[in-house]
């Protein structure tokens, strides 16, 4: 392995990441939460519980959540464990605070739902920072991170500066097509990856047109409900590339591009 490249391209995946970051901070105006940002298209009520449609969806994520973390829970050989069975637990999470958050939507509650989503994201970055680059890289990655990740929301909360958490959910989604790109990892289906990162795309897409798919689906389900199951899709199809992969021969940072 060509140590100078290998070193330029760690490089330039730092410069990829971390660029954004900066950029937001330096240059970029304080990005504040959308004033109506707590009011959504199904607010039906079901069962005693308001908002039924946003708060039941979250389920999926509970299920998601449990089902990975129990796998890496009982593989104490996977690469990167720790960060995949917090990025996991963070999944599982969702479910708690997102299902509250839609229960009794204010900046509060909100709160208790992207606290979750940080240790999920900083925990998938942790986990592909190590099983590309290294293993030698995953706790010095994964600490720093999920402090950061955490820190992100309390600073919005405080400042109403959404920046830092929107690099924070950025991160990782700029990282998997470079690392696919430019490194082998240690292990194979990692094309895995990228069916998760389509389907998140696909809920922030769903998220966006929230009134316009409930009316379109005759009032059946909205699209911020829609977010949450296509949302879930991406810790399955990680999980399934946890569950099928084998251990590549090559080394893991090896500089031949993916297949």
């Amino acid at each position: 392995m060509d140590s100078v490249q290998f070193k330029h391209r760690v490089a330039l995946l730092a410069a990829i990441v971390v660029a954004p970051l900066l950029y937001l901070l330096l240059l970029h105006a304080p990005i504040p939460q959308a004033k109506g940002y707590h009011f959504f298209a199904d607010v039906r009520t079901c069962l005693g519980i308001p908002n039924f449609g946003n708060v039941a969806s979250n389920l999926a994520f509970l299920l998601m959540g449990i089902v990975g973390w129990v796998w890496c829970y009982r593989h104490l050989k996977t690469g990167a464990r720790l960060s995949w069975m917090i990025f996991f637990a963070g999944v599982a999470l969702v479910f708690v605070g997102s299902g509250y958050y839609h229960y009794r939507p204010n900046d509060d509650s909100l709160v208790w739902d992207r606290l979750p989503m940080t240790l999920a994201f900083m925990g998938l970055f942790a986990a592909l920072m190590s099983e590309h680059l290294g293993a030698q890289f995953e706790r010095p990655v994964l600490i720093p991170a999920l402090i950061l990740g955490v820190a992100s929301v309390f600073w919005w909360r405080h400042t109403d500066d959404l920046r830092i958490y929107i690099w924070v959910q950025l991160a990782p989604l700029l990282a998997i097509p470079f690392l696919l790109a430019m490194f082998r990892g240690r292990y194979s289906h990692r094309v895995y990856l990228l069916y998760g990162l389509g389907f998140y795309m696909l809920a922030k897409i769903a998220e966006l047109y929230d009134r316009e798919t409930f009316e379109l689906t005759t009032n059946f389900i909205s699209g911020h409900s829609l977010k949450h199951l296509l949302a879930a899709m991406a810790p399955l199809f990680l999980y399934l590339m946890l569950l099928r992969r084998i251990e590549a021969d090559a080394p893991a940072a090896s500089l031949k591009p993916a297949s």
